[in-house]
């Protein structure tokens, strides 16, 4: 007689632990690959089984979001604007490296849930307790986002990081080039291998810049 796998050790499904087997999926294999029949075998039950929990998939989507958008700092109430954008730029910056699959939904489904709505009302609480107008405000936290999306689907995208891989990975660009041809390439491959290129500070760079400006923003609104 066939007996049926041992299921007493299995931990008990909750929606929670749906939503993280699901972000570990997308994780591992993308956004693509999430799928209920997937998501079903990575939890080792029928996906039938998944329906006593979510609705559908669109409510697993709004819940991976939740969990991504948890993992962000947000500020302290009373805590400084500007330290509190770095330290939330740099938290979202690690956050969606680990996670990059999520930035579109971050923008499609990321107000829905609590977690969401708290994290959106605090981050706009701090730029306006700061003196920043409603206008700005938003202007502020757009502009703060995109940098963030943006470097980080293109540090997701490159295939290097630092200087050392710049110039010294095999069948480099730098090898493929003379000054004749592209001189700036060039003049540029000489820089990173006289500096400490890295992404991080490109990021620190671009991040100082964005927040001096904004600095300029939020005195001249006090004004």
């Amino acid at each position: 007689m066939t007996r049926d796998p041992d299921t007493s050790t299995r931990p008990t499904l909750t929606r929670q632990r749906v939503f993280r087997a699901a972000v570990d999926l997308a994780d591992r294999d993308g956004l693509g690959a999430l799928t209920m029949r997937r998501l079903g075998a990575e939890l080792g039950v029928e996906a039938m089984s998944l329906y006593k929990h979510v609705s559908n998939k669109e409510e697993i989507l709004d819940g991976i979001v939740e969990l991504v958008i948890g993992e962000i700092e947000i500020p302290n109430e009373g805590s400084a604007w500007k330290e509190a954008m770095r330290r939330r730029a740099t938290s979202a910056r690690a956050v969606l490296r680990r996670h990059s699959w999520a930035i579109g939904l971050l923008e499609a489904r990321g107000s829905r849930g609590p977690t969401a709505k708290n994290y959106l009302d605090a981050i706009l609480g701090n730029l306006r307790s700061a003196g920043f107008s409603i206008e700005n405000a938003v202007h502020a936290f757009w502009l703060l986002d995109s940098f963030v999306y943006g470097q980080v689907i293109q540090e997701t995208s490159l295939p290097i990081s630092t200087s050392e891989e710049m110039t010294e990975s095999p069948g480099s660009i730098l090898d493929q080039i003379t000054a004749d041809q592209y001189p700036h390439l060039v003049e540029i491959g000489e820089h990173a291998r006289r500096s400490e290129y890295s992404v991080d500070r490109e990021f620190e760079f671009g991040l100082d810049l964005i927040l001096d400006a904004l600095d300029r923003t939020a005195t001249s609104a006090a004004d």
